[in-house]
This record gives C-alpha cells, structure tokens and sequence, in this order.
C-alpha cells in the first residue's frame, strides 16, 4: 500500500535535489528513465535501508518520533547543517520520505506528560 502527498516542489527543490543524490538508489520507478520530480524516485524503501542511507550518506540522525495509529510512527531526521526529513514508517518494514526541507531548528524540550 502505497500512501501519495502532493509537494510543492519550487520550494523544496534544492533539499530534495541534495537528498536524490545523496540516497541515490532508493524505490526508483521501474520502466521511467527520467522522473518528472526528484521525489518521484526516491519515495519508499525497506526501512533498514532508508535508515543506513539517511546515517551514512546524508549524516542525519533520528532526532524525532511520535506515533501515528498503531501501525505507522512518524520520524524526523535532520543533519548538523539543519536539513531535515519527515519519514513515516509502517508495521509491514516500509519506509518512505513524506516531506523535507532546510532550517530546522529544535525548540527546545517537550512538556513534561502528565
């Protein structure tokens, strides 16, 4: 199963440019040359191989997570330069890129739960 979003890409072109290259490889589309989007070949991948890509090639580590039903988890993963990558992962081991951008900037600790 196979979740689309919509993207603006004018204004996340040259995150997801850098990010192509970098992930190079991943869920490219079978039988098309030439994608009309960057995003449109590097969507989904095997978790464990996002997840390599994203540490080794990019320099990104997880630095967020929150539930999203019982069988996805929403991730952010962002590098020293402050670009980042929303990631949602299913229970079936699939892992895709949903959003991405540049500028990240933590805000500080999560309010305490109670």
């Amino acid at each position: 199963m196979c979740i689309c979003y919509t993207f603006d890409m004018k204004q996340i072109n040259r995150t997801i440019a850098i990010t192509v290259a970098a992930l190079g490889g991943l869920a490219v589309s079978a039988g098309v040359s030439q994608a009309a989007s960057p995003i449109a070949e590097v969507v989904c991948a095997q978790t464990g191989d996002l997840y390599t890509r994203l540490e080794t090639r990019m320099g990104s580590k997880r630095i967020a997570t929150g539930l999203r039903g019982r069988e996805q988890i929403m991730e952010v993963w962002s590098d020293n330069r402050g670009e980042w990558v929303m990631v949602v992962t299913y229970a079936s081991g699939q892992s895709c890129i949903v959003a991405m951008g540049e500028d990240w900037m933590p805000v500080g600790p999560a309010p305490a739960r109670g």
